[in-house]
């Protein structure tokens, strides 16, 4: 029996993708979470064996969560469920170690193979989208994209500074990298465009 835990901010379709999984004689939901901070607090409570999470979230996305259990519990697959096909979002996955990234108007069918191929250590990525992926490169730095993330948040230079530990001439630095490596008019701008790509 497979134990997944689904991760999804909203409680229908929380409930559906719950639901349906449920209905699969080999697959059981034990744990469902509205954030990647509540899954959290939760993965030391059940055995889960597969963490389904969708990617954008409040308090803590699907990224983040990624990213957590990549960090302290490697041995758990991450399947990212998401509506939307942006490339940043798949390639920051991919290099996580996320081992699936499937659409949400997927086919019931097409998850619980992911879930089983999954299980087996195979990944599933949808071959357009990992074209996709190769194709748009994140031309950002990792700082630059925390910068640039505050800066659309509407974030001051020097609340920014304070936030990531860095001097404000730093931070200066920083957004204007971003807003010359994105062609952008400003940090908001700047901001606007790496969240389109997917990128913060």
């Amino acid at each position: 029996m497979l134990k997944i835990m689904v991760v999804e901010d909203q409680a229908l379709v929380r409930g559906a993708i719950s639901s349906l999984l449920d209905l699969e004689d080999h697959i059981e939901v034990v744990a469902q979470a509205e954030n990647g901070e509540i899954a959290l607090s939760k993965i030391t409570e059940h055995d889960v064996d597969i963490v389904l999470t969708d990617i954008e979230m409040p308090n803590m996305s699907g990224l983040e969560l990624a990213k957590h259990l990549h960090d302290k519990h490697p041995t758990i697959p991450v399947i990212i469920m998401t509506t939307f096909s942006k490339s940043g979002y798949i390639k920051r996955a991919l290099n996580l170690g996320v081992k699936a990234f499937i659409l949400k108007e997927a086919p019931t069918e097409y998850l619980v193979d992911a879930i089983d191929k999954v299980s087996k250590n195979q990944r599933v990525i949808d071959p357009e989208l990992a074209l996709m992926a190769l194709d748009d490169q994140d031309p950002l730095t990792e700082k630059e994209r925390k910068a640039i993330k505050l800066a659309g948040d509407g974030l001051k230079t020097s609340e920014i500074a304070k936030k990531l530990f860095l001097s404000e001439g730093t931070v200066r630095n920083y957004l204007s990298e971003a807003i010359a490596k994105l062609n952008a008019v400003n940090r908001i701008d700047a901001a606007r465009i790496a969240k389109q790509k997917g990128w913060i």
